[in-house]
């Protein structure tokens, strides 16, 4: 087996505290992230082969953020230096990506204004055997958008099999285009399709009951689980996968379990749930990266959709963007959680 290639934008995440005392102690914490960098850095703690194309600015700034992702494992080899800046987001540490409070300062990024016919595919893709990229990566720009499509045509036609995460951001997706006019196209040289039943619904055209979330009901988000993730994979016949995550944020705290839809049949993970977590950025791309490393080990389906929910459930207990969790780590860590 070759590389696994995660495709999208480097992001600094910028952490002020919600009270303000940054500003009198004149500090402010920050994380190096971006979803597909966070799939790239559990992949390489997990051992599996793992790359990372993106687009930064030539500069010294630079070197020390490629820097730190080779000190992960992560081959930099596929970087493409061009642009003029870093994109930047700022979030209150503890929030969700998902959450109104979420700046986004990534207007002209390198990665925003990265062009197709410029990037060398056949250099990039060599040894690579899995591409992932999500749907934030199309939400940034028409130029990226249309690089996205580049690459998923170019890792199509050498049978590279191909990931997506469908992670809707509401406060992107600004030049003109909705979600459903770009992503169905993208989503159709997909193996594995991985988000949930709304973010389907947004992107993709597969609707939903507008009345599932106020009955919140697990037997009704289940049954439309199945009934999501088969007319999906009958839209995009390349699709061969589809996995749903659920999570639900309480007053008592949050609750966590996901579904795997494969050969027709759909199977349910193990729940948890906990009064307090820590962080719940990068959850959802533990969850993605569960997905890969356990297709790519080519272990039973059951296995994969329990480490796959199970690290994204573990995520919400590391401060940082990626997790820091090894593998055979992930399940004695959420033992305890589990209901």
């Amino acid at each position: 087996m070759g590389k696994v290639l995660n495709f999208g934008e480097l992001l600094l995440r910028i952490c002020p505290d919600v009270e303000g005392a940054w500003l009198k102690e004149n500090s402010l914490p920050f994380y190096v992230g971006g979803a597909e960098l966070n799939v790239a850095t559990a992949l390489a703690l997990w051992d599996i082969p793992s790359a990372y194309l993106t687009a930064l600015p030539a500069n010294s700034l630079t070197e020390q953020l490629v820097g730190y992702i080779q000190d992960l494992n992560i081959d930099t080899n596929a970087i493409q230096y061009t642009g003029e800046r870093v994109g930047l987001y700022y979030l209150h540490q503890g929030k969700d990506l998902k959450n109104s409070g979420v700046i986004y300062d990534r207007g002209n990024s390198s990665f925003a204004t990265l062009k197709t016919g410029t990037i060398n595919w056949d250099e990039v893709l060599k040894d690579v055997s899995w591409f992932h990229f999500s749907a934030i990566c199309p939400a940034v720009s028409l130029a990226a958008a249309e690089v996205c499509e580049e690459a998923l045509k170019e890792a199509s036609a050498r049978n590279i099999r191909i990931s997506v995460d469908l992670n809707y951001r509401a406060k992107l997706w600004k030049y003109g285009k909705e979600p459903i006019e770009i992503m169905p196209a993208l989503v159709q040289y997909c193996d594995v399709v991985m988000g949930n039943l709304w973010a389907a619904e947004k992107m993709l055209g597969i609707p939903v009951p507008e009345d599932l979330a106020v009955a919140d009901l697990k037997e009704l988000y289940l049954e439309q689980a199945a009934l999501s993730s088969r007319q999906l994979l009958t839209k995009f016949p390349k699709c061969t996968v589809a996995a749903n995550t659920f999570r639900f944020d309480e007053q008592e705290g949050v609750k966590y379990y996901s579904t795997l839809f494969t050969n027709d049949d759909l199977l349910v993970s193990k729940q948890y749930s906990a009064n307090k977590i820590l962080n719940k950025v990068g959850s959802g791309d533990c969850y993605m990266a569960g997905l890969i490393y356990g297709f790519y080990l080519d272990q039973p389906a059951v296995e994969i959709l329990e480490f796959a929910t199970a690290a994204a459930f573990s995520k919400l207990f590391v401060a940082g963007d990626a997790t820091t969790i090894k593998a055979e780590e992930i399940k004695e860590k959420v033992r305890n959680y589990e209901d």
